[in-house]
C-alpha cells in the first residue's frame, strides 16, 4: 500500500518529498554526536528541574490571582475559579534549549488583574512561596519595552512577562492562546507578551517533523552564535528569526533528515531573493485594529532588507533591524557555511568545521571602532550601557552612508569590565579604552545578545552574583562596556577620517550629567 503524501505546510508545495539516503542518515548521526560534544543538550535531571520550577510558578500564579481577587472583595466562588496560567516561549518551548539556558515565561491572568498589581505583589509572592533561598537576583523592570520580572529560581534564569486577557474572567490551566479574539483589548505591551507564545506555537505547528526541525535548528543556532551573527539588537537575526528560516526549509523538504535540512538551509537562504519575505503561512488580516506587516501600506515596512515574518496574527517583521552591512555579513556567512556543509555531506569534513569560532578580532578587519560607555556605579552602567548598545546599530547605519566606508560590521556583544582608578588621569585613561587599571580578578564578560536596553531602568542593587571589591578612600570604581565595529574601507580611502566621522555621529549620545553621575561616551 502506497504511503500517503505528507500534508503541505507553507505557502508553496515542497521542493522534494524524497526520503533520506543512508549517507544523509549517517551525516545526521554525526551531527548529533558533534552537538553532544559541544554540550548542546541538557541532562534529563536538569530538564526535570526546569519542569519542577515551572510547576511551582504555576502554583504561585494561581495564588497571586486569588490574592488580587480577595483584595477586590470578590465572591469566594469567583476567587476559586479565577485561575491564572504559566506559558513558556522561545527556545524552551521550541525544545532547543541547552545547559544554562534561561526560560522565557509568560503569566496570563483574567481581566480583573492589572499589570500594576503584578509588579506590586508577584515579586514578594515568589520569595514567600518558593523554597527558602531559591529566588535570587530578583529584578522587576516595569518600564521595559516588554515589562518583565527577571530572577533566578534554583539556579535557573527566568524572564517572566505578563498579559491580562480582557475578554476572560477565568484563566483555566487548559487555556491555549491560539484564538485571535483573545487579543481584543490588549495594549501594545500585552500584545507583544502574548505573541511570544503564539509565534512559538505556530512555528511548531507549521513544521512537518518536529524532531528533525529541532536538531537542524540546534545546528543552525550554534553556527550563528559561533560566527557572531546572532543578536537582534545589533542588526542580526535573533533566535525566533533563525527558527523561522529553518522551519521554512523543513516545509520545502518535509521528509528530509536534519543534516539535509541544514545543507538546504544554507543553499536556499544564500540565494534568497531579498527583500522577498520569508513566510511560513499566508499573512492573516484579522478584525482587530492592530498593525500587520504590509510593505504596500506602511512605508517603513518597505525598507526592511531581509524580512522574516512571524506567522501569528498580527504578523510582524522579526528582522527589521538588519542593515546593509549586517545583511552582507549574513550572506557571506551563509555562503561559507554552505561550502563547509557541502564537504561534510561528501564525507570530506567534520561538523566541527561548521562551528568554528569567528575571526572578527583576529583577521577580518584592519580598522576598528570601539564605542566605550563608562559609569562610576554598576547600577548606572546597566542603564547607560543599554542605551549605548541600542544606538550602535544606528551608528552602523550612519557609517554605511559615508563615502569612505564599504562595510561597518558590529560585533554582536559588548565587553563589560571593572576598573579601579586613583586619579582623574587614570579615569580618563579608562574612558579612552585603557585596561591598565582593570581589576582582572573580576573577569571580562560579554553582554547578552538578546538584551533589552531598557532592562536596567528599575535596577536598584544588582551585582550579577559577582562580588564587588570595596573601594579604598580616594579610589573610584569605573564600570565600562565596550562595543566594537569592524570597518572595510573603499579602495583608496584612508582610515584617518574615521575619528572625525565617529565624533560627529555620536555627539547626541552624551548622557545628561544632571541625571546620572556617569562618564560620557567618547
Amino acid at each position: 500500500m502506497a504511503t500517503a503524501a505528507p500534508k503541505q505546510l507553507g505557502i508553496t508545495p515542497p521542493l522534494s518529498t524524497a526520503l533520506p539516503t543512508d549517507a544523509e542518515k549517517k551525516a545526521t548521526d554525526a551531527l548529533i554526536e558533534e552537538l553532544t560534544r559541544e554540550n548542546n543538550f541538557e541532562s534529563r535531571a536538569d530538564t526535570d528541574k526546569r519542569t519542577a520550577v515551572l510547576a511551582s510558578l504555576q502554583n504561585i500564579t494561581e495564588e497571586f490571582v486569588k490574592r488580587v481577587c480577595r483584595k477586590q472583595n470578590l465572591p469566594e466562588n469567583y476567587i476559586n475559579n479565577a485561575g491564572g496560567r504559566i506559558f513558556t516561549y522561545g527556545s524552551f518551548r521550541l525544545g532547543v534549549y541547552g545547559p544554562g539556558s534561561d526560560i522565557d515565561t509568560l503569566v496570563v491572568v483574567p481581566k480583573n488583574v492589572s499589570r500594576e498589581e503584578y509588579f506590586e505583589m508577584f515579586p514578594d509572592l515568589l520569595v514567600e512561596m518558593a523554597p527558602k533561598g531559591a529566588i535570587e537576583d530578583l529584578t522587576p523592570v516595569p518600564e521595559a519595552f516588554v515589562p518583565i520580572i527577571k530572577f533566578e529560581y534554583s539556579g535557573i534564569s527566568i524572564d517572566l512577562i505578563f498579559a491580562r486577557i480582557d475578554t476572560l474572567t477565568q484563566v483555566p490551566r487548559t487555556l491555549t492562546l491560539k484564538d485571535d479574539n483573545l487579543l481584543t483589548g490588549l495594549d501594545d505591551a500585552g500584545l507583544r507578551s502574548v505573541n511570544g507564545t503564539r509565534v512559538t506555537d505556530d512555528i511548531m505547528d507549521l513544521v512537518p517533523e518536529k524532531a528533525v526541525f529541532r536538531n537542524a535548528l540546534r545546528g543552525v543556532k550554534l553556527w550563528a552564535q559561533r560566527r557572531a551573527i546572532y543578536a537582534n539588537i545589533m542588526g542580526f537575526p535573533g533566535g525566533v528569526a533563525w527558527a523561522m528560516l529553518v522551519a521554512r526549509v523543513c516545509q520545502l523538504y518535509p521528509q528530509a533528515t536534519a543534516s539535509t535540512i541544514i545543507l538546504k538551509f544554507f543553499r536556499i537562504m544564500e540565494k534568497w531573493q531579498w527583500p522577498q519575505p520569508v513566510l511560513l503561512q499566508q499573512i492573516k488580516n484579522g478584525k482587530l485594529n492592530v498593525r500587520v506587516w504590509n510593505p504596500r501600506v506602511y512605508k517603513a515596512d518597505s525598507f526592511h532588507l531581509m524580512p522574516i515574518i512571524t506567522p501569528s496574527y498580527p504578523s510582524m517583521c522579526a528582522t527589521h533591524n538588519v542593515t546593509k552591512s549586517t545583511k552582507e555579513i549574513i550572506c557571506r556567512e551563509l555562503a561559507r557555511g554552505g561550502n563547509i556543509v557541502d564537504r561534510i555531506m561528501m564525507g570530506k569534513a567534520p561538523w566541527k568545521d561548521l562551528f568554528e569560532k569567528h575571526t572578527f578580532f583576529t583577521q577580518n578587519y584592519k580598522y576598528y571602532l570601539s564605542v566605550i560607555s563608562a559609569s562610576t556605579t554598576k547600577e548606572a552602567q546597566l542603564i547607560w550601557a543599554g542605551l549605548v548598545e541600542s544606538k550602535v546599530r544606528l551608528l552602523v547605519t550612519n557609517l554605511e552612508g559615508h563615502e569612505s566606508i564599504a562595510l561597518a560590521h558590529p560585533f554582536n556583544k559588548g565587553f563589560e569590565r571593572v576598573h579601579k582608578c586613583s586619579s582623574e588621569d587614570e579615569i580618563e585613561s579608562v574612558k579612552e579604552g585603557g585596561h591598565q587599571y582593570q581589576i582582572y580578578e573580576i573577569p571580562t564578560v560579554t553582554t547578552d545578545p538578546s538584551h533589552d536596553p531598557s532592562l536596567g531602568i528599575a535596577v536598584k542593587d544588582q551585582n550579577g552574583g559577582v562580588p564587588q571589591p570595596e573601594p579604598e578612600k580616594k579610589e573610584t570604581m569605573v564600570y565600562t562596556t565596550t562595543f566594537y565595529i569592524g570597518l572595510e574601507l573603499r579602495e583608496g580611502k584612508c582610515g584617518t577620517i574615521i575619528l572625525i566621522v565617529m565624533c560627529k555621529l555620536t555627539a547626541i549620545w552624551l548622557w545628561p550629567s544632571d541625571m546620572h553621575s556617569n562618564y560620557k561616551l567618547l
